[in-house]
């Protein structure tokens, strides 16, 4: 039978038939890729002709489309309904690719005709597209490191190989770690303050593994969803110990040894690249361009917030201590695990709002059809239509087709959105089908979630953070629609890293825009709207708690810069206790609140891309915040505002400087003044 990986899908826009697809095929069609990139890449630098931009960086940009296809498919199946079987092909995969990858960008004769065309680009009459695809292409493999004496190159092809095993294994510990150490509980009674949903999600994840009782999943992020409502101090003790733990207890699936063997191979790559440290090498082709930038912007964040923090400790001190004078019990100081308990009372009390009770005016399917694909109707007249005709990747997805307002069609979007033990932990977009002119193609753009899933016939009831979630994932996917590029590589959130969270972050504002939530907000079993006063304390209420959020963020953001700014040669022997010192260094050591991710199970930093990046978050929320103003001044949820926001930045991708995108959007630079007043900070 013929290989489906390597055949025309018979399916709308390129989707592959992912049942028909074995490991046999996987393994066929990377060879298959790999086979005939070499072949392509070959051919551009034995050919006689002097090096123009048709026969070098646009071949180039031609190159690899099946390779590029294969892995596409292979990767959005191993994040999202993974097997061991995979799982092994992928770490057998990843220094295969990695090889791969430096036999490309490390190829001296290409590199010598890419740098050729780069130097004569003003001359070449090129629009500006091209030019930019010139400067991209030049500058991906001087980083990678083309300009380098042949035993450094070997040097280099040596360490990403490792490395890219090296993180195959960070990644697959780690869903084996959250899977081992979800947390049974025997009884509801240890989970009161649940709601029904949500136990029923817990009954059903325990019965899935064949337990009597409610299983808890970690999440991603080391403080659970579930710690602000549950009552019992023991249980939330229970499960904030359960997160922190993982990768570091010492087993077989212990990440400390490769945390630190990964940033000494990345910090010793960076002085093969003639860089002080990995952080130099990584964020050279960002927006923010340097470490000292970040250390300029960013780090001083990280006064004010401590500052609120104690603040608010002190202030939830004070509820812990009434609460056990009330509820007759001994006296406690506030821990990590008691913080969004306490935080979530004081919030109800202060602004008369309890989050956790808003789960029934949050029906999953409305949420998504009813709010998120309707407020991107209403912002820039797409439409989008049920296709369940169109095989998903997995049966849990959901396919819209995508329809611009003149019923143009501009691609697939696919919803992934329930928790699974086949599926990482977390919410990602990505792209099984690249938007491109070049090759007249339509994206195929999926956003993946890990909801959990309650019982058969119960409502898929959310949390206001997994609210907050779909609409972020989705501002990605708009990203990703919405492209207009005529070159793949530049297409859609193919953008530096600081600057790709910056339109998700903007599609959040939405959530509660009065219009929005009063489309989608509805009682699942009344119908009633969520009430407007209810609205009203919510936005009074956003900058409560900006001290926990935003020390929680920093902490994981400054530990990650700091873990990448070690200098070469440097020996780590205790990560616990680099974490400890970093934390200090940097302002942020307390006792209340742990870092969003600690070191062993960070894997944006050490297994998905974000190395020297996490920074990226706040970096594109100063630009949030500034579009989120611009928004508001301009009568928010207009055609014309989503037309502008969509004609300047989201559909640009990188055909042009980001920064540039952002200006001619906003019609300036950006300030940092909206962000400081959104979290409740001062400057300095």
């Amino acid at each position: 039978m013929s290989n489906p990986l390597l055949t025309p899908s018979d399916l709308p826009y390129g989707l592959p038939r992912f049942a028909d697809i074995t490991l046999a095929h996987y393994r066929e069609a990377f060879e298959a890729g790999l086979a005939e990139h070499e072949a392509e890449v070959r051919r551009i630098v034995e050919q006689d002709e002097p090096a123009s931009f048709e026969n070098t960086v646009l071949a180039l940009e031609r190159s690899g489309r099946t390779l590029n296809r294969v892995a596409m498919i292979f990767f959005t199946k191993v994040a999202s309904d993974s097997t061991e079987e995979l799982r092994e092909l992928e770490a057998e995969l990843a220094p295969r690719m990695a090889a791969h990858r430096d036999a490309v960008d490390l190829d001296p004769q290409l590199f010598a005709r890419v740098a050729e065309v780069h130097e004569r680009v003003d001359e070449l009459g090129l629009d500006p597209e091209s030019v930019q695809l010139v400067e991209r292409t030049w500058r991906g493999m001087q980083l990678a490191g083309a300009g380098l004496e042949e035993q450094a190159k070997q040097r280099l092809r040596e360490i990403n190989q490792e490395l890219s095993t090296l993180t195959t294994r960070f990644q697959k510990n780690l869903l084996a770690e959250t899977n081992d150490l979800a947390v049974l509980f025997a009884t509801a009674e240890e989970l009161d303050g649940l709601g029904e949903g949500q136990l029923s999600a817990c009954r059903q994840a325990a019965a899935a593994r064949g337990q009597e009782g409610y299983l808890v999943s970690l999440d991603l992020y080391t403080d659970h969803p579930y710690q602000a409502q549950l009552t019992n101090r023991d249980s939330r003790r229970r499960l904030h110990q359960a997160s922190t733990s993982r990768g570091s207890r010492g087993n077989e699936h212990d990440n400390s040894d490769l945390v630190r063997r990964i940033t000494a191979l990345r910090a010793e790559r960076a002085a093969l690249l003639g860089c002080a440290n990995h952080a130099t090498v990584a964020v050279a082709d960002q927006t923010a361009r340097t470490p000292e930038e970040i250390e300029r912007i960013v780090y001083p964040l990280a006064e004010p917030a401590l500052a609120n923090l104690r603040r608010e400790a002190a202030a939830l001190q004070q509820e812990v201590d009434t609460d056990c004078r009330e509820r007759g019990i001994e006296r406690f100081e506030l821990a990590p695990w008691d913080w969004s308990h306490y935080a979530e009372k004081v919030r109800s009390r202060q602004y008369a709002v309890d989050t956790a009770a808003l789960s029934p005016w949050f029906e999953l399917d409305r949420v998504v059809r009813e709010g998120v694909l309707w407020a991107a109707t209403q912002l820039y007249g797409i439409t989008f239509t049920p296709r369940p005709d169109i095989e998903a990747p997995h049966p849990d997805a959901q396919v819209f087709e995508v329809h611009d307002e003149d019923g143009t069609a501009l691609g697939l979007f696919i919803l992934d959105p329930f928790a699974r033990e086949s599926k990482r932990r977390g919410a990602w977009m990505n792209n099984l089908v690249e938007q491109s002119r070049l090759f007249d193609e339509l994206p195929v753009v999926c956003n993946t979630l890990s909801i959990p899933r309650p019982a058969p016939g119960e409502p898929v009831l959310l949390t206001l953070d997994e609210v907050n979630t779909l609409f972020h994932e989705f501002g990605h996917a708009l990203h990703g629609l919405l492209s207009k590029a005529t070159y793949p590589s530049l297409a859609g959130t193919n953008v530096a890293r600081d600057f790709v969270e910056f339109p998700s972050q903007v599609n959040e504002m939405w959530i509660t825009w009065p219009e929005v939530v009063n489309h989608y907000a509805r009682h699942h079993e009344t119908g009633e709207p969520l009430p407007a006063e209810v609205l009203q304390r919510l936005e009074q209420s956003a900058t409560f708690n900006q001290g926990f959020e935003t020390v929680e963020y920093l902490a994981s953001a400054l530990l990650d810069q700091e873990w990448h700014k070690i200098a070469p040669g440097t020996e780590v022997t205790d990560v616990a206790a680099f974490e400890a010192e970093a934390l200090e260094r940097v302002g942020l050591a307390n006792e209340w609140v742990a870092p969003r991710y600690r070191s062993t199970y960070f894997a944006h930093t050490f297994a998905g891309g974000y190395d020297a990046g996490y920074y990226s978050y706040i970096w594109s929320e100063i630009l949030d915040a500034d579009t989120v103003e611009w928004f508001r001044e301009n009568g928010g949820l207009r055609r014309e505002n989503g037309d502008h926001f969509r004609a300047e930045l989201l559909s640009r991708g990188r055909t042009r400087e980001p920064m540039d995108s952002f200006t001619a959007f906003r019609g300036r630079e950006a300030r940092i003044e909206p962000l400081l007043e959104r979290r409740g900070l001062v400057a300095g």
